[in-house]
């Protein structure tokens, strides 16, 4: 079981367990129904297929709705919810919960230390419990043809049917069971955890991965088992301050056991796995092997990184990578004192591979240095850890936006570095063709020399060159991103060219093309929700409209409206304090990253300016 958490901030940390999970439990708030928060976890296990199923907590509250939840599940995820249980009682008298499968209820002690008591369902829900098994069965033989078969032969459908019925379909994504409880009160939780046994997926429920097969450069699958050739994805590394730097990793297909050679795919090298953990919690337990579906610790992957493909070096493949948004927010760093600043530097670096959301740079104007994250919560949680775990004290700036360069047309560019020095000089001269990219994709490098006009062995140094250009942006210095560059054509000399001649090649054709492809700026964009009163609808409004925000739709709830915005990062800061007050403090809110997009220009020539005037 991994954890993860509910805060948007760190949606990293859901990204990377998702991509390795094989079911998951969503727990919405049975007050609150499904959040915006909800909404983003439920994407991204939309993304990787993830089986799951819906905890209803805190039935114990005030306000507690469960139908309400479940109609929100329907509306707002979009997903086939099908509860296998109903409350016994609500608010402060909830007492358990009715088991639609068995026709049975489940008393629990006021004590969480006794075990749930068995009883027949309460008359005065008896009716209701018919009602819903009855759709339970109904919604479970639309979508299985085996229940479909015996429903409308008219046969009893028994509990042992709809459990095999219901996890045939939540395995397969079709339908998604809902349950409830209180975590706080330990009432629920043990059947809960009962369905994560009999319908969520073991590792050989899951189909056969797809692996780009190296020797071949084709998409190939690669079959689940253990005699399968060693496959598996590092999705998390942790600097730990006994056992040093540990690397999770999730094996798909084969085993591997400790002290074995491996071929880190990604990377292109070999690494010996050291010693082989399993994590429970704060306890660890130390393994001979890792088996297929097995989720593990290692020591001594050295060079591996979060979204790796660790592999058998005689069948190397490639597994899907993990895809982690860009930063939006950055901060000035710098120690408290000459004690901090001599370890910061090797802190940052640890926390920059544990988080791939967590980026720090050097200013070159300023000298300054700057981390950036997903939001201010997510930095001051990072700022704290410095120096909870690590003993290094800091100060921050204030928030800073991250802004991105970005090109609008396709340009072709030419870089030389000729330099003679009486002895032997130095040659690189290279011819670059940079594109725009889709808004999100990134950076991507082609090779397309042919005829030995630049030998392969200096590739690697034009692409490093551009690498390192594309970190300070022409327009006001912020990095490029979204864009294709093609290397075609160039020319080498036998004696003078070497791998720094042609890395300063492609950095100044990079440089040289940017300010040539009509660069632009790019602002990150927020998806707003606001929860309020709907007395204070039209002034809250009347501020976003005043903020840049685009209005996307209203929801109506009774009193409660609900508003669903975009609007820039730069507009949000403050803004809590602002809606605290046009409401009465009654109104509530939840940002998330949503897109990068261009910057109005007069602002962009305000940015510009003031960052050039530093």
């Amino acid at each position: 079981i991994i954890d993860t958490p509910g805060h948007v901030d760190f949606t990293a940390e859901v990204e990377r367990s998702l991509r390795v999970l094989d079911g998951g439990v969503v727990v919405l708030d049975a007050v609150a129904g499904v959040e915006a928060q909800s909404e983003t976890v439920w994407r991204q296990a939309d993304r990787y297929s993830v089986p799951r199923i819906c905890f209803i907590n805190k039935m114990d509250r005030v306000g507690a709705d469960f139908h309400h939840t479940v109609s929100m599940i329907e509306e707002r995820l979009r997903a086939k919810a099908i509860p296998i249980q109903l409350p016994w009682g609500k608010e402060n008298q909830f007492r358990g919960v009715i088991d639609l499968i068995d026709n049975k209820a489940w008393l629990f002690s006021e004590d969480v230390t006794v075990a749930p008591t068995e009883s027949p369902i309460p008359k005065e829900d008896e009716e209701e419990a018919v009602k819903y098994r009855q759709a339970l069965i109904e919604k479970l033989a639309e979508n299985d043809d085996q229940l479909m078969l015996l429903y409308l032969e008219g046969g009893e459908v028994s509990s042992s049917q709809i459990k095999e019925a219901i996890r045939r379909l939540t395995v397969t994504n079709r339908i998604v069971p809902v349950l409830c409880g209180s975590a706080l009160r330990n009432k629920g939780v043990q059947p809960l955890l009962d369905a994560i046994v009999d319908y969520l997926p073991s590792p050989l429920d899951i189909p056969p991965v797809h692996v780009i097969d190296l020797q071949t450069g084709e998409i190939d699958v690669r079959e689940v088992g253990d005699d399968a050739p060693f496959s598996a994805l590092a999705f998390k590394v942790v600097a730990d301050p006994f056992m040093g730097r540990l690397v999770y990793f999730r094996v798909y297909s084969g085993k591997v056991k400790a002290g074995a050679q491996v071929l880190n795919s990604s990377k292109g090298h070999k690494e010996r796995v050291g010693r082989l953990i399993l994590m429970h919690a704060n306890r660890r337990e130390e393994i001979e092997e890792a088996d297929t579906g097995s989720i593990a610790a290692t020591i001594g992957l050295k060079n591996t990184f979060t979204g790796d493909t660790l592999c058998d070096p005689a069948k190397p493949v490639l597994l899907e990578a993990i895809r982690f948004p860009e930063p939006v927010l950055s901060m000035v760093i710098e120690p408290k004192s000459k004690a901090d600043q001599d370890k910061l530097g090797d802190v940052l670096n640890k926390l920059s591979e544990e988080d791939p959301t967590f980026k720090v740079r050097s200013d070159k104007e300023t000298g300054q240095t700057l981390i950036s994250g997903m939001g201010e919560l997510h930095l001051e949680v990072l700022v704290d850890r410095m120096l909870r775990e690590f003993n290094v004290a800091v100060r921050v700036g204030k928030p800073q936006v991250a802004y991105k360069e970005t090109i609008t047309v396709p340009v072709e560019c030419e870089g030389r570095f000729i330099r003679q020095f009486g002895g032997r000089g130095q040659y690189g001269h290279v011819w670059l063709k940079i594109e725009p990219g889709e808004r999100g994709s990134g950076f991507r490098f082609v090779d397309q020399i042919r005829g030995g006009t630049i030998p392969k062995e200096y590739v690697p140094a034009v692409e490093a060159g551009v690498r390192e250009a594309l970190e300070t942006g022409v327009v006001a210095g912020y990095p490029i991103v979204d864009i294709k560059v093609t290397l075609f054509d160039g020319s080498y000399h036998e004696v003078d060219s070497s791998e720094l001649a042609f890395k300063m090649a492609g950095s100044i054709a990079l440089k040289e093309g940017v300010s040539k492809a009509h660069p632009i700026l790019l602002e990150p964009i927020m998806k707003l929700e606001v929860v309020m009163p709907a007395q204070f609808l039209g002034d809250v409004i009347g501020d976003l409209n005043s903020r840049r925000g685009h209005i996307e739709g209203i929801e109506t709830h009774g009193e409660t409206c609900i508003i669903h915005a975009l609007v820039p990062l730069a507009e949000t800061f403050g803004y809590a304090t602002v809606l605290r007050s046009l409401s009465q403090g009654r109104a509530t809110y939840s940002l998330e990253f949503h897109c990068y997009k261009e910057l109005p220009t007069s602002l962009a020539g305000q940015l510009e300016a003031r960052v050039r005037g530093k």
